[in-house]
Formats: C-alpha cells, structure tokens, sequence
C-alpha cells in the first residue's frame, strides 16, 4: 500500500460531507418504497454485507442508473468509481459527490482514482466499482479491466460479488440502448430487476508475476460474478472455471 494512501487515510476523514448516518438510512428506506415496487425491483443476499469493515463491491453493468440502484439496494454508504465526464455535469458532479463518489479517467491508468480507492477502503468505507469499466452493449459480461483486481490484491480487503440483471431494459441508456433491446430478447424474460449479494471472499496474493497475479485475480472475481448470472449474462467468462485461489471470508 502506498504512502501517499497512508498519509491521505490518515490526515482526511473521506466520508466527510456525504451522506451516511441517520439522513442516509432515511433516504434510502423512502426511496426504496418510491422507486422499488415500480420497477419490480427486489434484492437477495443483504445478509452477506459485512456491517463494518472497508469491502470492495463489483458488479456487472448494464444501465446508467446501476449505480443508483446499487446504492439505494446496499445497506451501507457506498463510494463509486465514476467515470470523470459525469463531474463536468454541475448538478450531477454535485450529487454524487454528496454519495461519495470519486472520478476516474477511464482512457489511462488512473493511479490517482486507485489510490483514492485505497484511502477509502482503509477508513472502512465500502467502494463499488465495474470492472468491465463501462456498461454492458449486449447485457453479457465482457473482459474485465485490471483494476478492480489491483485494488483487491492491494488492499486485500474482502470483495462482494454483486449481479444486478434486468436493468438493462430501463430507458434512457444513452446510445446502448438498441443494442440492449435486442439482447433483453435473448436473456430472462421477466420484467422485473433483481440485485443478487453473492457472499464476501479475497483473492490470494499469487508468488508469480505481478501481471499474471492481478489476471488471475480479475477471473477470479469476474467468474463470481459469472456464477451468479443466468447464463445468457455470463458472456465472456460463461466457460471459465473458477480459480481455486479464491476463498470465502466470514461476515460480521
């Protein structure tokens, strides 16, 4: 870990000025009974969400609202990697600033997001992230970037596997909304979003090289995720085994 993550997690309280506490649990619960029963939404598995604890969240992504959904669903505050264009957006960058959301350069290696990440997960503050790195054009699963998986072997802090699926028949999703609408055709036919919590685990730190270490990590992660989708979800990692080097971890 670095210093520079260190000297950050020690000198700054990161959830300072966002949402969390009594406001938060009142927000959230009224807008679950606002937004929930609508959109046929329902969550399974809030019994795997560790109460305390810095935990990394990863999800499949398949429309511009997940992240809200996630986060309404999650029974914590939880910080998400967004991509930088949204902070441009006055009122948007505002709001989800208030959330706890922190920006990320999605065109390079955005070491300064990766270290923001680290610093919140030291202050034991949930962080989310796609590991896709943008949204779903076909509702499968598609290669996963690195950094999700550099995060978890960094940090070694436990990792919640979170699938939602269903979201992608909402509108309003930008340009990759034909291309979901076909898919939708050939996934669940149910109309309803479900948000399903798989249980926490980490991956191991490997003794081979450090690229091989974080690619295992990220199947590792990726296949999870995998698992927890119907199959016509499951996409590029649909055939891929799970690595035996990724272990369950207790929940408070």
């Amino acid at each position: 870990m670095s210093s520079d993550r260190d000297t950050e997690s020690k000198t700054n309280d990161l959830a300072r000025g966002t949402l969390r506490g009594l406001p938060f649990r009142l927000l959230r619960s009224a807008l679950i009974r606002v937004l929930f029963p609508p959109l046929g939404l329902t969550v399974e598995g809030l019994e795997h969400v560790p109460s305390t604890g810095g935990i990394l969240v990863v999800s499949n992504h398949l429309h511009n609202a997940d992240p809200v959904l996630l986060s309404i669903a999650f029974p914590r505050p939880l910080h998400f990697m967004a991509k930088k264009e949204l902070f441009r957006l006055h009122f948007i960058g505002w709001l989800i600033r208030r959330v706890g959301a922190f920006p990320v350069d999605r065109q390079k290696a955005d070491r300064g997001a990766l270290r923001r990440a680290e610093a919140v997960l030291a202050q034991g503050i949930a962080v989310g992230m796609f590991p896709e790195g943008t949204r779903s054009r076909t509702a499968a699963l598609g290669p996963a970037h690195p950094g999700a998986a550099l995060l978890a072997l960094r940090t070694e802090v436990p990792i919640l596997p979170v699938t939602i699926v269903g979201s992608e028949r909402l509108p309003w999703n930008g340009t990759k909304s034909r291309q979901r609408e076909r898919s939708a055709k050939k996934s669940d036919s149910s109309r309803a979003i479900v948000i399903r919590i798989g249980p926490p685990f980490q991956v191991s730190r490997s003794a081979d090289a450090p690229r091989s270490a974080v690619e295992d990590a990220s199947q590792a992660l990726m296949t999870r995720l995998a698992a927890m989708l119907p199959p016509a979800y499951r996409g590029h990692y649909g055939d891929r085994p799970a690595l035996p080097d990724a272990d369950e971890v207790g929940e408070n």
